[in-house]
């Protein structure tokens, strides 16, 4: 009789985490929390819009068809790493978050990417350039689509560098992004002959930049790397010009610049800039569909912006995972995995692979923002210069220091 209960009770327990494997994969939930700069010098190039850009993403999966339901929320982190992580941590715990998309700002980023893997939720950061999310601070729970620090440097400051640019000196937002930036396009103009001959540090959205450009004008460099982003790059390359800089020999190298930077410029201003980026609303016929059906939903029918279209394909991708799954089964590792064994490929990026260590590849472009006289409508900003293959914009797995590629 002992026998025949053990027996019996192991056949119990065994229907019953049968069962619960059958209820997770036709369990057909998912709660994306888009987290953002919803108000700040950030909120063009990603705030409501990349919400939109999720919202497009799950309507456009069909998934809702198939029985799925889907919600999305939306946060602002105010460029603060712990009003972040403290959103992070109530949507995870109270709200059942599944997934958290965006996240521009790398310190924001990076410790947003703690609490991801400790709650084993899934992290897709399209917003963020700090290249350390797919390298020292890797994880198995994270997949950093669209840019980085590493493609930037070796990109437009290779292509800087190259064109006779040998002397620089560093504007640098003085947090984890700008520190990113700074330290992988100093190896680039290094390695490529170039040397580094002085650098200043600025306060996050600082509205006044008179005293670091004068540091910049007086160093004599040939270009002055500007190691910041959205209204920080904006108001420097504005009091840039208000000092004349360009008139002087100097260049200025926008190191990452967006779309809506170009708008708040001005193409008079702006014109003649290089720079890269890995999306752009005018590229194909692809590009413009999506772009126009984006636009027509915006308050200020603006085009989608790079760190936008970040977030619309890696949710795309990350729900035709959960479709080939079967069934949401809230479990961070687990679906990352499925993403990478996955190509990627979508309108926006086109062809690509996620790498071990979460890196997206794609191609990379090369713009140089249009003359005034050159642009034939609202947001015709760029001109393609040239394109680098995914596998030469992004960091090789050989030189990559994630720990995932030791296991």
């Amino acid at each position: 009789m002992k026998t025949k209960s053990i027996a019996s009770l192991l056949l119990t327990t065994a229907l019953t985490f049968a069962a619960a494997g059958v209820a997770s994969a036709q369990d057909k939930t998912v709660k994306i929390g888009a987290l953002s700069d919803q108000s700040g010098l950030y909120a063009d190039l990603g705030g409501p819009g990349s919400t939109l850009a999720a919202q497009m993403a799950v309507e456009d999966s069909g998934l809702a068809a198939k029985g799925w339901k889907i919600d999305i929320i939306s946060g602002d982190h105010q460029n603060k790493p712990d009003i972040g992580t403290a959103i992070a941590r109530q949507w995870f715990d109270v709200d059942k978050v599944d997934i958290i998309v965006d996240v521009p700002n790398s310190g924001v980023a990076l410790a947003v990417n703690n609490v991801i893997k400790e709650k084993n939720g899934v992290y897709i950061n399209s917003g963020a350039a700090t290249s350390d999310l797919s390298n020292a601070q890797c994880s198995p729970n994270t997949v950093h689509w669209t840019y980085d620090t590493y493609m930037l440097a070796h990109t437009t400051g290779q292509a800087l560098v190259k064109a006779g640019g040998d002397s620089w000196f560093f504007l640098t937002a003085d947090y984890a992004f700008g520190a990113a930036l700074e330290r992988d396009t100093t190896a680039v103009v290094t390695a490529n002959g170039g040397k580094v001959i002085g650098g200043v540090k600025h306060p996050l959205n600082t509205p006044d930049f008179s005293s670091f450009l004068l540091q910049a004008q007086s160093s004599k460099a040939k270009i002055i790397g500007l190691a910041n982003a959205g209204g920080d790059t904006t108001n420097t390359i504005k009091q840039a010009a208000e000092f004349g800089i360009g008139r002087g020999g100097q260049k200025l190298a926008a190191l990452l610049l967006f779309l809506t930077d170009v708008k708040a410029i001005g193409l008079e201003t702006a014109q003649g800039l290089n720079f890269t980026e890995t999306f752009y609303w005018d590229m194909n016929d692809q590009t413009r569909a999506f772009s126009k059906r984006f636009a027509e939903k915006m308050k200020n029918n603006a085009p989608p912006t790079m760190v936008q279209a970040g977030v619309y394909a890696g949710v795309r991708h990350y729900l035709k995972a959960l479709d080939a799954l079967g069934g949401n089964p809230h479990d961070g590792v687990k679906v990352v995995e499925k993403m990478k064994s996955m190509p990627t490929e979508d309108d926006l990026f086109g062809k690509g692979e996620i790498q071990p260590n979460g890196r997206t590849i794609h191609n990379a472009y090369l713009f140089e923002v249009k003359k005034p006289s050159e642009s034939k409508g609202p947001w015709d900003f760029y001109k393609l210069v040239g394109t680098v293959p995914g596998d030469q914009a992004f960091t090789p797995l050989s030189e990559s220091k994630c720990a995932l590629l030791k296991k």
